[in-house]
């Protein structure tokens, strides 16, 4: 009687990476156009309005440029 060991190598299961969304701060002053990576940038110290957090994509969609201090 022949024994045979039949080894099988399996290709890992490659899946679509779910990227995490990427948060941005704005000012939600009238006049505020550009989008922050940090609620503390100086760019937000003139804010007089409220700051809060939104999607980096929402932001782009609201026609917010990234600020030129933090995104060089």
């Amino acid at each position: 009687m022949v024994s045979v060991l039949l080894l099988m190598s399996f290709a890992p299961v490659r899946t679509a990476a779910v990227k995490e969304p990427v948060y941005v701060y704005l000012c939600e002053g009238p006049a505020s156009k550009v989008y922050h990576a940090s609620p503390d940038c100086r760019g937000l110290s003139r804010c007089s309005t409220k700051i809060y957090k939104v999607t980096r994509e929402e932001a782009v969609k609201m026609g917010r440029r990234p600020c030129k201090i933090e995104y060089r």
